[in-house]
């Protein structure tokens, strides 16, 4: 949970609101599936709907208040992979950083599959 501090108070981030909105700003990415996760079961990366977008999304904070954010992601095939991963790295950092205000040290983009059609 991430801490905002103004002159009126303090505002409490929860970790899922920055799972939400990492996820939905990689999925809108062009050459983008979808959100991945790794069944605990029998292994295998799974696409995941539109609802749990956030499952594909690890956020890690940092003691001086920046967060980091992992994404796992199945793309197009196809897809030019380093355009993709930039544009993914670029277009989430703006949308949290305009939407939360945090500061965001780090997006790694994690290519777990890629699906034909």
């Amino acid at each position: 949970m991430a801490k905002i501090s103004t002159e009126q108070g303090e505002i409490n981030v929860s970790s899922n609101v920055y799972t939400t909105i990492a996820g939905m700003a990689a999925s809108n990415c062009f050459g983008v599936k979808g959100m991945a996760v790794r069944s605990m079961t029998d292994g295998l990366v799974h696409l995941l709907r539109k609802e749990a977008v956030s499952k594909g999304v690890l956020v890690s904070f940092h003691p001086d208040g920046e967060i980091s954010i992992d994404l796992h992601i199945i793309v197009d095939y196809g897809v030019n992979l380093s355009a993709v991963g930039e544009a993914i790295i670029s277009e989430v950092r703006y949308v949290l950083t305009k939407t939360t205000d945090a500061q965001v040290r780090a997006v790694n983009v994690y290519v777990d599959g890629i699906m034909v059609g």
